[in-house]
């Protein structure tokens, strides 16, 4: 099989961009053909990266496969067989990557592969729960109503992503700011007025004083503090690269004093999403705590989301081993309980997702509110402290002469 570059029409009039895989360039043209695209220009590629190597490189953009993944199942739910809904799907993607990877994904299909197992050859693309989810909608011929819910969760982690990016730009510009104007006081203002101190002669105020040290400290040793810091920012990396101390930062993420109990929320709603979202589709119990507990983000909910996998392997209920792993909130415990009893575990779960959101984007109010008080005290309070330790021994000085 040889690897071809095209330029073809497709059926709107828009021209598409792609490549296709054929004996040869006759055989190629014969495919699209029969595809619905008039081809304009083909040649042979002799050398390209694979999609699947290319995503090693390039970041496909959530929102691409968020909106991959709903006009898939617009189009499933239309009634439009896989393989024309890939092939649709791939026309419509604003996404070069992903468009490749649809018709990737459709020439396998077309080959007697199913959906899922195209869409799990690329895994930095499409997640575990993605596929898996895709996977138990085929077995149970529920494939519509588990992309529309996959499609549902994929627009939910856009919406709350982009929600925790916006609520973190103000207070980062803010704390930039704050840190850059005091290096700049620290390292050009104070060096400059220390002369003038010299030139004003007898003893200096303690405040002054201790800037004076600080900034002399900081200029003497600039080299070694910048290598301090990049020492301790690899350390750090060395060491939240291993379980340990990424189990043990995940803990300390968890007993923050105010972001403590946000980051808490936010993986359990991410984990009772995915683990409803995995269920709703006819995942196997077992197989959605295991997956669950990797999406959750947090080491310390995969380990107890393992054991509940465990408990539950030898007849636990679910809701009993969630207390028994003793990580889990009370109300994610109470309503899997009602679940279980109902037959609607699911919508239990969603539930408890919405309950979490709902006070997660309570929480980022809050820690928003409070921070930006906070960056601007502390700075104001660096302000002052720099204004009174350059003026005192002015008016020492005024007083004397008097």
């Amino acid at each position: 099989m040889q690897t071809f570059a095209y330029v073809a029409m497709d059926t709107s009039g828009k021209r598409r961009n792609g490549i296709v895989e054929a004996a040869n360039k006759d055989a190629a043209v014969a495919q699209l053909s029969t595809e619905g695209r008039f081809v304009l220009e083909i040649k042979e590629e002799a050398v390209r990266k694979s999609a699947s190597a290319a995503i090693k490189s390039h970041r496909i953009h959530p929102t691409d496969i968020a909106l991959f993944t709903r006009r898939m199942a617009d189009l499933v739910d239309a009634g439009l067989p896989l393989d024309r809904v890939l092939q649709v799907v791939s026309e419509q993607s604003e996404s070069g990557m992903l468009q490749e990877i649809a018709e990737k994904s459709l020439a396998e299909v077309r080959a007697g592969k199913p959906v899922s197992e195209a869409l799990a050859s690329y895994p930095k693309v499409f997640s575990p729960v993605y596929s898996q989810t895709l996977r138990a909608g085929e077995a149970s011929g529920q494939f519509a109503d588990v992309a529309n819910r996959l499609a549902d969760f994929q627009e939910m982690e856009v919406a709350r992503k982009s929600q925790v990016v916006s609520s973190l730009v103000y207070p980062a510009v803010l704390s930039v700011t704050a840190i850059s104007i005091v290096i700049f006081l620290i390292t050009f203002v104070i060096p400059k007025l220390s002369d003038v101190f010299k030139d004003l002669g007898g003893s200096l105020p303690l405040n002054t004083v201790i800037l004076l040290g600080v900034s002399n400290f900081v200029i003497s040793n600039a080299i070694p503090i910048i290598g301090t810091i990049i020492a301790i920012i690899f350390a750090y990396r060395l060491w939240v690269a291993t379980p340990g101390g990424a189990t043990a930062r995940d803990a300390i993420l968890l007993k923050l004093p105010v972001a403590g109990p946000v980051f808490r929320k936010a993986t359990v709603s991410r984990f009772s999403r995915v683990l409803g979202t995995l269920v709703f589709g006819g995942v196997p119990i077992l197989e959605a705590l295991e997956i669950a507990g990797l999406s959750a983000g947090n080491r310390v909910y995969k380990a107890a989301a393992d054991q509940v996998a465990i408990d539950v392997r030898e007849g636990k209920p679910i809701a009993q081993a969630m207390r028994d792993a003793g990580a889990f909130p009370p109300v994610l415990i109470h309503m899997v309980a009602i679940g279980e009893e109902t037959g609607d575990l699911p919508k239990m779960l969603g539930r408890v997702a919405d309950s979490m959101d709902f006070e997660v984007d309570t929480g980022l109010r809050r820690l928003t509110a409070l921070a930006e008080p906070v960056i601007v005290l502390v700075m104001g309070s660096f302000v002052a402290f720099v204004v009174l330790s350059v003026l005192l021994p002015i008016l020492q000085v005024n007083n004397l002469v008097k």
